[in-house]
């Protein structure tokens, strides 16, 4: 078992301040990797040392391995976290820690490599019997996109083999858009993960984003700590999370974590990851939709209704430690929900909003978290995601939860740069959010007629 002593953050933002404070909770010392933009940064101030590895275009800084590895060496640090992002779900990171003696905190890089191939991670789901979408295998060009289409029906959803986050990920409702679409999503696929790689699944209109976070040792014993309900998207990017979800039988979400269970220990995995499924609403059925390898943007809600802090979790199993954690001591209690707070303007288009922050004012109150790297005069900076803040709340039940949010996020107060505050305010206000009335196309729809009514 090795102790962990020294961990180099590999990342930015609101989640280095979060593993930052993991680590100051086991007494381990930090060192800050950042990046030229981010010295002034809350995390800079909080780490134990801070080290610069390069400009602020994370091609230049957070995305170059050799330049963190170096960082880690030169620093003495013991292991390194990547955070989500960035080189998270990169095997060569882990593989270069490997080759260098350092622990990288997540599974191992053959685990990452499998599971972040959505066409391996579909195949495997299919030999452990775990439903998934009606899809097809490769798709290599457009002749064969349209064979795959005519099999499966329209609409379908073209998506990226290689990567996540909504990335690459187009749908295509009518045969006469199949070209352009198809030529849409695989640029963007290789844009973003340098692979143009994809395959076709049946579109399901009536759908919930569901994830079960589990946690798994290296000695195979593995938890699940239930489920999130991340259906409230934008253009597949997540904008407000929940947990439990209220869209599941006590039937079905058995089944699910069992299923994520069986597919965690079937790969031999190792710390915390997600296993993200599509629950079919109309049908009441469920399919594995990927494995997330890392840590998650909404792991709060979890940790808010489980009372298990993930980060220490990851902290303890990457020095080899066993799970103390037994299934049965594992409850959730209330419901959370985390409204994710951006540097964005939805007036225009959800156009991101760098700028100086001249007046930062967090809500506080019992039941309230907030997860930031931001105060009063930071500046945020145009090279990165426009995530400010994590807002956190939870209730006894749902509607508890839905009123202290409205409180929260009315009680959020942020001058200098624009935000959607208002607009996650008209969310949570909604005659549909607060029913439970959602799938993951709602927002968009809402979104849609909105833009209509304006124009007209």
């Amino acid at each position: 078992m090795a102790t962990l002593s020294r961990v180099l953050v590999a990342n930015r933002g609101e989640i280095a301040v979060r593993i930052i404070k993991a680590c100051q909770k086991l007494g381990i010392e930090t060192v800050l990797a950042m990046s030229d933009a981010d010295r002034d940064t809350l995390a800079a101030k909080m780490a134990d040392r801070a080290v610069c590895i390069g400009p602020a275009p994370p091609l230049e800084s957070y995305l170059k391995v050799n330049t963190i590895i170096t960082a880690a060496l030169g620093t003495g640090a013991d292991a390194i976290h990547p955070g989500y992002g960035f080189l998270a779900e990169q095997p060569k990171l882990g593989e270069v820690c490997h080759q260098n003696g350092v622990i990288f905190i997540g599974p191992k890089p053959h685990t990452i490599r499998e599971m972040g191939d959505k066409l391996v991670a579909r195949k495997t789901a299919i030999e452990l019997g775990v439903p998934v979408i009606p899809g097809s295998a490769l798709i290599t060009d457009l002749k064969q996109a349209w064979q795959e289409a005519e099999k499966i029906g329209f609409p379908i959803l073209l998506k990226a083999a290689a990567g996540g986050g909504g990335k690459g990920m187009k749908a295509v409702y009518k045969p006469e858009e199949m070209e352009t679409v198809f030529t849409e999503a695989s640029a963007e696929a290789r844009a973003a993960f340098g692979d143009d790689r994809l395959f076709a699944e049946r579109f399901i209109p009536n759908a919930r984003h569901i994830e079960v976070q589990i946690l798994s040792d290296s000695a195979g014993n593995c938890v699940h700590l239930f489920e999130r309900d991340c259906s409230l998207q934008r253009r597949y990017q997540k904008v407000i999370e929940e947990a439990p979800s209220m869209a599941l039988s006590n039937d079905l979400r058995k089944q699910m974590c069992e299923a994520a269970i069986n597919l965690t220990k079937s790969i031999g995995y190792e710390n915390a990851g997600t296993i993200e499924f599509v629950l079919d609403q109309d049908q009441g059925r469920f399919y594995f939709l990927e494995m997330n390898t890392r840590i998650q943007v909404e792991h709060p809600v979890t940790e808010m209704v489980s009372h298990v802090d993930l980060v220490v979790e990851q902290l303890r199993v990457a020095s080899g430690e066993k799970l103390k954690l037994s299934q049965e001591e594992i409850h959730v209690t209330g419901h959370a929900i985390e409204c994710r707070i951006n540097a964005e303007s939805p007036d225009n288009d959800f156009r991101p909003s760098p700028g100086r922050i001249v007046k930062w004012e967090a809500p506080r109150g019992d039941g309230i978290r907030v997860d930031t790297h931001c105060f009063e005069g930071y500046f945020v900076p145009p090279y990165y995601d426009s995530l400010l803040a994590k807002l956190i709340v939870i209730g006894k039940d749902r509607e508890e939860a839905t009123s202290k949010m409205a409180d929260a996020l009315s009680n959020f107060h942020v001058t200098g740069i624009e935000t959607n505050i208002e607009f996650l305010s008209a969310i949570v206000a909604h005659p549909d959010f607060k029913a439970g009335k959602t799938n993951t196309r709602w927002l968009e729809s809402i979104l849609s007629n909105e833009e209509k009514n304006t124009h007209e």
